[in-house]
This record gives structure tokens, C-alpha cells and sequence, in this order.
């Protein structure tokens, strides 16, 4: 994403792609133009945060018209850097990394697992979904030599922030966190929690305390 986009609310780039995962679906589909409104029932996001969205980067569409499919996806492609790969690479490769390795984000052309690492002697040398596996004592030297900037974590949060400090030292630009732990990272380093058992939790309370009421669309 461009130095401009910076400036944008956080909540606003993490919203950038949902739109553009919908707009590379219309597209698909052959339609020209989409409104705010439609946008909003597809996202689920009301249209007034919509058009607020797209109101950080100019005018992206117009009154009475909405907005151009194809505009919006060449828009998207670019602010998402789309035509730039970004290395993966997975530590751990239990259940979840193994589901992970065998998705390995096929929608997204630009994003990839390209190597996965773990401590079963098992799996060292084989492949899951193309991608080989290493063990994790030549973290440091295979990050390298295969220039990765992101690193997902799925293994035991006991270890996690070990890893992450060895992941550290290797420039690693961003980390998704699978596990429980809230990791102590240096500044140059973001890091995205994503805890299932928590999100899991939320949502059956909700369901307990709010039946029947949609869920509140929020910035």
C-alpha cells in the first residue's frame, strides 16, 4: 500500500479487502457499475461508511451513477499492491498450518506460503500443497535466502514469543498470530492477533445475549 494510504483510518484499510475481494467478483461477473447500497448488502457494511471509505482517495465514484467496476478494481489492485508477491512463510505445521498449507490463499494471487517450517522430523523434507517444509533450527537461514516478510504463526502459544524474537532478528515485516500470546514485538515489526477460541467465545455469547439481532456495523 502507498505511503498516502497511511494516512487513512485503520479501520478503513482493514475494510479495503473485503471491497476488493467483491469488486474482483463483480468484475468476474460482468458488471459495469455497483452502488454504495449494493456494496452494503454484499459487505455488510452500511453505505455511508462505505462512501466514507472510498472518500479518503478522491472520487472514486459518482452522485446517481455509483461506481465504475472496473475503475474500482484497476483502484483497489493498485492501493492493495496486487501486482507485488509477498513471501510467506508458515511456523508450524499441525492441524491448522496444514490447513493452510493446502488452502494457501489461492484467491490472492499476490500472497503465498512459499515455505513452512516445524520440529516433527516427520515432515522435515516433504511438501504439504507444493510448499516444502524445514525444520525450525534453519528459520534464520532459509527466511533469508528466501526473502519473506510475514510470517503466520500456529503453534503452541509456550513457544511463541521465542519464535517471534528469532523472527525479529530476520527483518520480518508482519506477523499473523494464530496463538493465544500477545507478543512483544519492536516497532518495525505489526502484528495481526487472530485467537479462534476468543472470536469463537464472542460469538456464542452474542448469540446468547442478542438473538435475532444482526451485528452492529461499527467502524
Amino acid at each position: 500500500m502507498s505511503n498516502d494510504s497511511l494516512k487513512i483510518p485503520q479501520a478503513t484499510a482493514k475494510r479495503l479487502p473485503l471491497y476488493y475481494r467483491f469488486i474482483q467478483n463483480l468484475h468476474s461477473s460482468g458488471k459495469q457499475r455497483v452502488s454504495s447500497a449494493e456494496l452494503s448488502e454484499a459487505v455488510k457494511v452500511d453505505s455511508a461508511t462505505i462512501r466514507r471509505d472510498f472518500s479518503y482517495f478522491g472520487a472514486l465514484g459518482k452522485k446517481g451513477y455509483g461506481y465504475n467496476v472496473s475503475y474500482l478494481l484497476s483502484f483497489f489492485r493498485k492501493t492493495l499492491d496486487q501486482d507485488e508477491v509477498t513471501n510467506v512463510a508458515l511456523i508450524g505445521v499441525g492441524n491448522l498450518g496444514t490447513a493452510f498449507l493446502n488452502y494457501n490463499f489461492m484467491k490472492n494471487n499476490n500472497t503465498k506460503i512459499q515455505i513452512a517450517f516445524d520440529i516433527d522430523e516427520k515432515k522435515i523434507g516433504t511438501t504439504i500443497g507444493d510448499v516444502p517444509i524445514y525444520h525450525l533450527d534453519e528459520l534464520e537461514q532459509v527466511l533469508q535466502e528466501k526473502d519473506i516478510a510475514v510470517a503466520i504463526l500456529t503453534i503452541p502459544a509456550s513457544v511463541a514469543q521465542r519464535i517471534t524474537d528469532r523472527l525479529a532478528s530476520c527483518e520480518i515485516k508482519g506477523i499473523l498470530n494464530f496463538t493465544p500470546a500477545r507478543l512483544n514485538v519492536p516497532s518495525s515489526i505489526r502484528v495481526h492477533h487472530i485467537d479462534l477460541a476468543v472470536e469463537l467465545q464472542s460469538l456464542v455469547y452474542f448469540l446468547k445475549n442478542y438473538p435475532g439481532v444482526e451485528e452492529a456495523k461499527t467502524e
